[in-house]
């Protein structure tokens, strides 16, 4: 009797060890299976963001306008840009596709250009914000006379809503740009510097009509 009863708590025994057993085992698969499940999801999430990010990057990117278009040149000379010029808040630096560009992306603080002329070169990102606040943009190379530098200068300090600046990286010696609209010169007494700014001096190409051309950013 007694051995039948050792005998039986001996089993009895092997089968809670075996339960136990069985249970923890139970348990770290369900630890891997946690942790591996926590893993999927956080890295979905991170995967997520990423995705976010370059899509946003992307956008910003594409909404500068480079190669969504292309100029069109009318029977004024004038030059108009037949595409997409992305009017975001920026701070990375943006690729445009002409040069000075003529609008796109932009930094958020704008150039002074309440008839300011600058004797070095801007950086693009602000002066474009000058443009999309109705501002014609004088630039020149070092290719261009001096005495047309200094009348073209004189013409600008008496302009508000225009801004001057060299720029060596354009293809001619002198050159006007409004958002969406630019044209080349052959000096300051070329006819169609008038026409150019009285056209697009505030013009109907305007964003933001009205928009300050003071409080901006100086050199």
């Amino acid at each position: 009797m007694g051995s039948a009863k050792k005998t039986t708590a001996a089993a009895r025994k092997a089968r809670i060890e075996e339960m136990r057993r069985a249970e923890q085992s139970r348990e770290r698969r369900n630890r891997i299976l946690t942790i591996a499940a926590s893993a999927v999801v956080v890295a979905g999430l991170v995967a997520g963001a990423v995705v976010l990010v370059q899509s946003q990057s992307d956008d910003s990117t594409a909404a500068d306008g480079k190669g969504k278009g292309h100029f069109v040149t009318g029977s004024d000379g004038v030059r108009t840009w037949k595409g997409t010029l992305g009017r975001n808040h920026v701070v990375k630096t943006v690729s445009y596709p002409m040069e000075p560009p003529v609008g796109g992306d932009h930094n958020q603080v704008w150039m002074n250009c309440n008839g300011d002329v600058y004797t070095k070169a801007l950086n693009n990102m602000n002066a474009v914000h000058s443009l999309e606040h109705g501002a014609v943009w004088v630039t020149y190379t070092s290719k261009a006379q001096k005495a047309d530098v200094d009348a073209l200068a004189a013409k600008v300090k008496k302009t508000p809503y225009t801004l001057m600046s060299p720029d060596d990286k354009q293809k001619d010696p002198i050159m006007l740009s409004a958002w969406g609209h630019q044209r080349t010169v052959t000096g300051a007494k070329d006819s169609n510097v008038d026409k150019f700014f009285e056209k697009f001096v505030q013009g109907e190409q305007t964003p933001e009509p009205g928009a300050a051309c003071t409080g901006g950013l100086g050199q």
